[in-house]
């Protein structure tokens, strides 16, 4: 009977085939049952098959976390798709994370899309941890992000604030949407920083261009693609389809030729180079030795707007426009920033780490090559973090430990020199019958998904 089914199955190859893929999955299941069993895994929801919990995230996966978390825990474990991740929801585990185990898990999850966009994760903020890395970061704090450069950037901030103030005094007594013009200004700083004066003038005509491919790159990124779930042909094949794929490839093209422009013109033996250089200039000769964006929260800030604008006026007097050397002298302004970005942080998620080797935290085990997620959007809400003590901020909107945002003090310093000329030179008010929707869409970084509307009036300094 035995001998008869052998030769039935290998007449028919498609059916022992079967037979042997089932085998391999069974034993794959059956390993990893064994190989967990002892440990002390975070809890989390059920799972669907093939999928896992990726239908659970939802359209702001900051929110759908926070929520499944205040079920599940602080420490919980998800599979997304073939993905084993661990989602940290509160202050003491992302302390473990951050510093207790830094080390341990400082290095980053592969992204298939970064890693194209970023020319084989060249990208300080997405290469995983080694040399490359430590040599990169050190460059990028000392040499471009560090004290010394963060206050010779005033120039850049200086100019495009006061084009800001003088736009915004066109629309005095008008409404006008704050987003783009701060989006403009941000664009304005960076690229002057990271590219010098040309950013800004004819001689880099593909300003507009250049802008455009950048946030269709940011959205792209937003993108659901299978293969950061599914890193294999699978995911391939699903992104193939989807047209994704091709769409990455179309933007990394635009941006390859567009960077080959503005390498070429620094490298242009007549251009005069500038006395402290940008961020090209030091990569030129960082190679030639030998690649944050900004998002300001401005649309979020209320409440204590009359606090501000009093230690603002107190602190310039009757000067035209706030220097640089007053934002020391304004204590309750950093509050506010800080309270913004405790609430509202530019990346709600942070960016992943994947642990390097068995680790524990919280009590739980968590496994190597594990993706974990830091969920400081529900960490700054966490009523067991905030207590009534509303100038007690610690908080981690940049991240911390080995992979903070290297532009933690520029951010800063740009935010609130901005912040502190908006409210120092206009009184603001919300058109009439208009109310504040602070529904937001967007899942890297979220924004108002109804674009606030302010009327700037122009203060008359005494």
């Amino acid at each position: 009977m035995a001998i008869s089914l052998s030769s039935e199955l290998l007449s028919q190859p498609q059916q022992w085939q079967l037979l042997l893929l089932l085998a391999l999955v069974s034993l794959v299941l059956l390993k990893r049952r064994l190989s967990n069993k002892g440990l002390k895994l975070p809890p989390g929801p059920a799972r669907a098959p093939i999928l896992g919990n990726l239908h659970q995230l939802g359209v702001l996966p900051h929110r759908s976390l926070r929520d499944l978390a205040w079920k599940h825990g602080p420490v919980m474990q998800l599979q997304l798709g073939t993905v084993r991740t661990v989602v940290v929801s509160s202050a003491e585990a992302a302390r473990e994370v951050m510093k207790t185990h830094d080390k341990d898990c400082c290095t980053r999850p592969v992204s298939p899309g970064m890693k194209r966009l970023s020319y084989g994760l060249k990208n300080v903020g997405f290469a995983p941890y080694g040399t490359y890395w430590h040599v990169m970061r050190k460059f990028f704090v000392v040499e471009i992000f560090g004290v010394r450069h963060v206050e010779a950037a005033w120039h850049a901030r200086q100019h495009q604030v006061e084009k800001l103030m003088s736009t915004l005094s066109g629309f005095a007594g008008e409404p006008v949407a704050l987003k783009e013009h701060i989006l403009s200004l941000a664009d304005g700083i960076i690229g002057m920083l990271a590219f010098g004066d040309m950013y800004n003038s004819d001689k880099f005509p593909h300003h507009k261009n250049l802008e455009h491919v950048l946030e269709e790159a940011i959205h792209m990124q937003a993108s659901f693609s299978a293969e950061d779930y599914f890193p294999n042909i699978v995911g391939r094949l699903v992104d193939q389809i989807t047209g994704l794929a091709s769409r990455r490839e179309r933007i990394f093209k635009q941006l390859d030729t567009l960077f080959e422009i503005i390498i070429e013109q620094h490298l242009d033996p007549q251009r005069v180079k500038p006395r402290n250089g940008d961020l090209v200039d030091r990569l030129i000769d960082l190679w030639k030795d030998n690649s944050s964006t900004l998002n300001i929260t401005r649309d979020h800030l209320k409440g204590n707007i009359f606090r501000v604008q009093d230690e603002i006026r107190a602190v310039v007097g009757g000067n035209e426009r706030v220097r640089p050397d007053d934002l020391a002298k304004m204590f309750y302004l950093k509050m506010v920033v800080k309270e913004t970005l405790r609430l509202h942080p530019p990346a709600p998620m942070l960016l992943p780490r994947e642990a390097m080797r068995d680790i524990r935290i919280g009590g739980y085990d968590v496994l190597a090559k594990t993706r974990i997620y830091m969920n400081v959007w529900a960490i700054g809400r966490d009523p067991a973090t905030w207590t009534d003590d509303p100038e007690d901020f610690e908080l981690t909107p940049f991240g911390a430990g080995r992979r903070i945002c290297p532009t933690l003090s520029m951010s800063t310093a740009t935010v609130e020199f901005t912040l502190a000329n908006l409210l120092y030179n206009f009184e603001w008010a919300l058109p009439e019958g208009i109310m504040v929707s602070m529904q937001e869409e967007g899942k890297v970084i979220p924004l108002l998904k109804t674009p606030l509307l302010l009327v700037p009036t122009p203060y008359r300094h005494i």
